[in-house]
């Protein structure tokens, strides 16, 4: 599974005009999940992403977590993240799970999540996304279990 998490000051998903998942301050991960990942993938992710040390501490050291800080997480299925652009111009996502496989991934994130404490919002498995966010930093890091 990889996952690119931005830390936030706000963000939201919205469908078709209809804003289906928003947060303050806190951190959007944008996860994708390949052909061989499993439910322990999804939890290591899960706790990763929670306890990333991505916030600044007293002394203006990023030492502090979501988990820490009681931040939000928003959650956003993509697929792309396993996108091969190493030949051509056209990228190739043979490398990324099909959506009955995935789906059940990217919710076991989000139960993971959710049963650490984190408050989760998501966006919507296949749907064409609006994605607004504000970087706060910027902060964005690339993960990988």
């Amino acid at each position: 599974m990889r996952a690119l998490v931005q830390r936030v000051s706000r963000a939201s998903v919205t469908v078709d005009d209809e804003p289906v998942g928003s947060i303050g301050r806190g951190i959007v991960a944008l996860v994708g999940v390949t052909h061989d990942d499993t439910p322990a993938h999804a939890e290591k992710l899960a706790d990763k992403i929670w306890n990333l040390r991505i916030f600044d501490d007293a002394d203006g050291v990023m030492n502090r977590s979501a988990a820490d800080e009681g931040h939000a997480v928003l959650v956003v299925s993509q697929f792309t993240l396993y996108g091969d652009t190493r030949k051509g111009r056209r990228p190739g996502y043979a490398d990324a799970a099909r959506p009955e496989i995935a789906e059940p991934m990217v919710d076991r994130v989000v139960a993971s999540l959710r049963e650490a404490g984190a408050t989760v919002e998501t966006g919507r498995f296949r749907a064409e996304m609006a994605v607004e966010l504000v970087n706060d930093g910027p902060v964005t890091l690339s993960i990988e279990v």
